[in-house]
């Protein structure tokens, strides 16, 4: 994980703190809600803080991933395999029942006939 975030760039060195602590709190409770992974009000609404900050954006959480990323294509030898397929994701949770279905919302069109779109996800915590 040290690696991997080492390149993250925020404009204020609080926030790459900030960053850090998340992640070791996300790690630790993996799969968790942020509430429940912060543990308390006020780790829980610094995180909620973070995430909403102006100074923060996606390609900052992300460009440590990006730059350690192209480090490991370039120290390889030979061919990279980029694949894709379906990936099942397995969470372990004290309510399983939480991950699948999560109801139905807005229509598609089929066969020129009108049905409801049928959700599947994780559903918030």
């Amino acid at each position: 994980m040290d690696k991997e975030n080492a390149a993250c760039h925020f404009r204020d060195e609080r926030l790459k703190k900030r960053f850090w602590l998340l992640l070791k709190q996300f790690w630790t409770s993996m799969g968790q809600s942020i509430p429940f992974a912060c543990q308390d009000w006020a780790n829980t609404k610094a995180a909620y803080r973070f995430f909403a900050n102006d100074h923060v954006s996606e390609q900052d959480i992300l460009s440590g991933h990006f730059q350690a990323t192209r480090e490991r294509f370039a120290d390889s030898e030979g061919a990279i395999l980029i694949l894709q397929d379906t990936t099942t994701f397995s969470y372990q949770r004290d309510q399983p029942e939480r991950i699948g279905f999560i109801g139905k919302s807005a229509t598609c069109k089929i066969d020129g006939r009108t049905k409801p779109l049928t959700q599947c996800g994780i559903p918030p915590m």
